[in-house]
């Protein structure tokens, strides 16, 4: 079901069951057709084709494939609509902003981060995109490495009083990942597993911080020197 206090899909028009000779501009009508397919694959996966998505949201085949002309296209509007709309441009200069403590930025990072993806369709459909092999998820995670992940590791090293320029080890981001890990399992919990009880994010972000960088001062070092490097 459709959580109705879901950002990624409150602003999108409510998927209704389709009205024969029902006006709507054509804008309209494919924003209409856009989340219903967001609602249809985040609780059904992405193993149906079009006829089973227009059969479940009680709109026609053909109607689908005008406003999206293969599935490739409507899974694309899926990827733009749930992620590409969600993400912010300044998460990178916040993480990079050195006038703050590097401990308050990934603190303040991670309080909006997981505001933005923490509910039922972002992580869902993630969870089911990668289920079926889907460039959805890769094409996410290249994101998060090169916008979060290289320059969370490149403000680590400043923090550690160790060389910022150069480049940045997959070692290193191996070490970002854990935090970012640890974090991100927490939205499967609730949203994917929907596992009982309250989760306190914060509380666990700054949890996964605090242990990063406590291991950072140790191991980062070392992982500046891995013969592995970003591509």
């Amino acid at each position: 079901m459709e959580d109705p206090l879901d950002p990624l899909t409150a602003d999108l028009p409510a998927a209704k069951p389709g009205r024969r000779g029902a006006r709507m501009s054509p804008e309209a009508r494919k924003s209409d057709l856009l989340a219903r397919a967001i609602e249809y694959f985040s609780e059904e996966g992405f193993d149906g084709g079009t006829r089973a998505l227009a059969r479940r949201t009680g709109i026609t085949q053909p109607l689908i494939y005008r406003y999206f002309p293969s599935k490739e296209d409507l899974i694309n509007a899926v990827y733009e609509a749930v992620y590409l709309s969600q993400w912010k441009d300044d998460w990178t200069a916040q993480l990079c902003d050195r006038k703050v403590p590097l401990p308050e930025r990934l603190t303040d990072f991670y309080h909006d981060y997981t505001r933005t993806i923490f509910n039922r369709t972002w992580m869902r459909i993630f969870f089911f995109a990668g289920l079926k092999g889907l460039d959805i998820n890769t094409r996410y995670i290249n994101r998060v490495i090169s916008h979060l992940l290289v320059p969370i590791c490149r403000e680590t090293r400043a923090h550690l009083g160790l060389p910022s320029d150069g480049p940045v080890t997959e070692s290193e981001i191996e070490l970002v990942w854990v935090m970012h890990g640890a974090i991100f399992y927490q939205g499967i919990r609730e949203h994917v597993y929907g596992l009982p009880g309250q989760i306190d994010h914060d509380r666990t972000a700054a949890v996964a911080i605090r242990m990063f960088l406590a291991v950072a001062e140790t191991d980062f070092p070392a992982a500046m020197t891995s013969p592995l490097t970003e591509a």
